[in-house]
């Protein structure tokens, strides 16, 4: 099968190449966001880093838009391209972990379930996200919120090392001794700078942690809320959870008949000395009528997977907000409040993530990630399975995000952006940006990586438009 024009490809790789016509070709180019339905030229299914040595190398000499593809969770679904060739790494999905060094390799097709289970045996983590089947590569190129974020910072603060493939289809390490200004970029500067390959990241004594689920009615999110904003001040690093708004999850610890209904929750973990645990969850219990909760010691790789269920499901609509906030406010509190009885569907997920901590004792300049001096990245997921209604919920999820914006900073978290939040990326990385740019135009001055949040090379930054996939349904926020 196939068409001569990837022949040439198919002679150079390891990895099968899916056209059109393959049986398996609609399959391979979907991704987790049902909203997003393209039809690339050709996916390639990543064998090794030949393959993507020739893939760059073949895309770039055919004009061939590429687009990356990890976990493939990205909401503006930039792991798929009109027209262009995916390189998915799916099958590459390796993690090799040296527990003397408290160190992991980890290859690029890799979710946090799979760095999870690889570390865990050894009684190591370190920061990932809260779903399990998000992938490693987007996730902490972006930054990388997490649990243990307060205590060891940012997913990209843990980063060692990175092997990239650049856009000329050379193959170089970044790290902090070599070619030092692009490890600086990767932190943070997602896929914009080349196709990392493998990461290495420095990990953390993390075993058995103590979960905390405590649900309250979301009519009392602000009493609910400040109560967390105080506490989660007032404890130690190893406390990591969020507070957010949900539909109440079909789970036999909330009563039946809170199942749908607009709720707030308190989720997260507690990593110091596991017996402690309920005495550093009690204040939470004390601080509104609780309708639910669930209270209990876990391995760590557990409470990531806990949501999968829920907000990891594949071939949902989606569409995605975020913002920073100095401090989750009494009037941020009353726009989740006032928002709530919206909430599209019990997959969707509205959070306020804490970064605080660890993540501040970073300097703004030190990464790509500029924003040090917050404390917390509110991310609103829209997430339901019905097409027919995507103009009620996006409505929705704008309006929550533009009476939320009134109290937040000018930029957000990438990692949690649509399509259409491209106009947004210059305040995204605040001062940053001007080096990101110049960084670009030194290892990609073609702006041959764009299918992403887009940093334009510094020489075509005044003049160029973004050049990125455009949103499948949202039209432009008004």
């Amino acid at each position: 099968m196939g068409t001569e024009r990837f022949d040439a490809l198919r002679e150079q790789v390891r990895g099968q190449v899916i056209e059109s016509d393959d049986p398996e070709y609609d399959a391979a180019r979907a991704v987790y966001n049902g909203m997003v339905d393209r039809h690339p030229a050709a996916v390639l299914r990543v064998s090794q880093v030949a393959d993507v040595l020739a893939a760059v190398r073949f895309a770039h000499g055919l004009g061939l838009d590429v687009a990356l593809r990890g976990g493939g969770h990205s909401a503006p679904g930039f792991g798929t391209v009109d027209g262009g060739l995916v390189l998915d790494f799916s099958a590459r999905r390796g993690v090799r972990v040296d527990p003397a060094a408290r160190t992991a390799r980890v290859e690029a097709g890799a979710t946090w379930a799979d760095f999870n289970h690889a570390t865990h045996a050894f009684g190591l983590a370190s920061t990932g996200g809260i779903i399990g089947s998000t992938g490693v590569a987007g996730l902490t190129l972006g930054g990388g919120i997490g649990y243990l974020a307060r205590k060891y910072g940012l997913a990209c603060d843990n980063l060692i090392s990175a092997d990239v493939v650049l856009a000329d289809g050379s193959f170089v390490t970044a790290s902090e001794a070599q070619n030092v200004d692009l490890f600086w970029a990767l932190r943070g500067g997602s896929g914009n700078f080349g196709v990392v390959t493998s990461f290495e990241f420095r990990l953390h004594p993390v075993d058995m942690v103590h979960v905390g689920l405590i649900f309250y009615d979301a009519e009392l999110g602000v009493e609910a809320g400040a109560a967390y904003r105080e506490w989660l001040a007032a404890e130690p690093e190893e406390m990591g959870a969020f507070f957010g708004f949900h539909q109440g999850p079909p789970v036999p610890f909330l009563p039946e008949e809170w199942h749908g209904r607009p709720v707030a929750v308190i989720g997260g973990m507690w990593t110091g000395d596991v017996d402690a645990g309920p005495a550093h969850w009690q204040p939470m219990l004390d601080a509104a009528p609780v309708l639910g909760s669930m209270l209990a010691p876990m391995p760590y790789p557990a409470l990531n997977i806990m949501f999968d269920g829920l907000n990891g499901v594949p071939g949902l609509q989606g569409y995605w907000k975020a913002d920073f906030l100095r401090t989750l406010s009494d009037d941020a509190l009353r726009v989740g409040v006032e928002f709530a009885p919206g909430i599209p569907s019990v997959h969707s997920a509205n959070h306020f993530y804490p970064i605080d901590g660890a993540v501040q004792r970073v300097a703004p300049e030190a990464t790509a990630f500029a924003y040090r001096n917050v404390a917390f990245a509110p991310a609103i997921a829209g997430q339901w399975p019905d097409a027919a209604e995507n103009e009620k919920n996006i409505a929705w999820v704008r309006s929550y995000w533009s009476a939320l914006h009134d109290y937040a900073e000018p930029g957000g978290y990438i990692n949690f952006q649509d399509a259409d939040d491209q106009s947004r990326i210059e305040d995204n990385y605040a001062a940053n940006y001007a080096r990101l740019s110049q960084v670009k135009a030194k290892y990609d001055p073609e702006n041959f990586f764009h299918i992403n949040q887009n940093i334009k090379p510094a020489a075509a930054a005044v003049t160029a438009d973004a050049v990125v996939a455009p949103p499948t349904e949202p039209a432009p926020r008004p």
